[in-house]
């Protein structure tokens, strides 16, 4: 299945940029009349027929929309601290897209040996991967912001952090929250979590974690990358909720947290 990503909807509508545009005309030698299918980034899956043609930018009517194309019952926030080598948080953004995330947020600790990515290259592979995956959603990637400031910000009803440190309290797996939450009818809607850097969160940064009401998970024996256990948290996710896991709802998620 061919799918396009419409950087603007407007009077019915979509217009592809440059970039969809060439592949549209050069390589798959669309034309004027013919059908094609578009997301919107948003959730919404769009049958189209293509009224301009141009490399730099082609046109196409909207006749149909569907909406949660490929959606997954939860909304994920991933906050992972950048890799050193940025390749392997590219690598993270486009598996963690083929799998299921509402959001992706470059957060900076104190061993962070990153502290600059660029947002839009990101999004571009974050689009890549939703067309590949069949997703009509692509998710949000805000600039890198310290890990105090999100901490501060995150509203998430389930917050989880990872980390190494065995001294600071008893962790259980991310499924075992899901499944607790499950046993307790409740299934989260909002889940929020946070990976640190390759030197890990530094104790007094787990504390403020703690504090704002995360809670402490591991992610089995092995000791493992950045992007890895970033990209392992997201599949616990899926494989717990979008896999035949229990429908979600919105119910206070307070108690959980503590």
């Amino acid at each position: 299945m061919e799918l396009f990503y419409a950087h603007k909807i407007a009077d019915g509508r979509a217009f592809l940029d440059s970039e969809e545009s060439a592949h549209l005309v050069k390589v798959l030698r669309h034309k004027a009349g013919d059908s094609i299918s578009v997301i919107d980034g948003s959730g919404a899956l769009m049958s189209c027929v293509l009224e301009e043609v141009s490399p730099r930018e082609a046109v196409a009517r909207i006749d149909s929309v569907s909406e949660g194309w490929g959606a997954h019952p939860y909304h994920l926030q991933m906050a992972v601290c950048p890799t050193k080598n940025i390749d392997r948080y590219e690598w993270f953004v486009e598996k963690a897209v083929e799998l299921g995330v509402d959001e992706i947020v470059p957060v900076v600790c104190d061993h962070s040996e990153r502290r600059v990515v660029r947002t839009d290259r990101l999004g571009r592979i974050a689009i890549s991967a939703a067309k590949q995956s069949l997703k009509a959603a692509v998710p949000v990637i805000p600039d890198v912001v310290p890990l105090k400031d999100f901490l501060a910000s995150c509203t998430c009803g389930l917050r989880l952090i990872a980390y190494c440190a065995e001294d600071v309290k008893e962790r259980v797996s991310i499924a075992e929250v899901l499944h607790r939450a499950s046993a307790s009818g409740l299934n989260p809607a909002r889940i929020s979590i946070l990976i640190g850097p390759e030197g890990d969160f530094s104790p007094e940064e787990v504390r403020a974690a703690l504090d704002a009401g995360f809670m402490p998970v591991h992610l089995g024996p092995s000791r493992l990358r950045t992007e890895t256990a970033a990209l392992t948290a997201v599949e616990a996710v899926y494989l717990s909720r979008a896999c035949g896991g229990p429908a979600y709802d919105s119910s206070n998620l307070q108690h959980l947290n503590h």
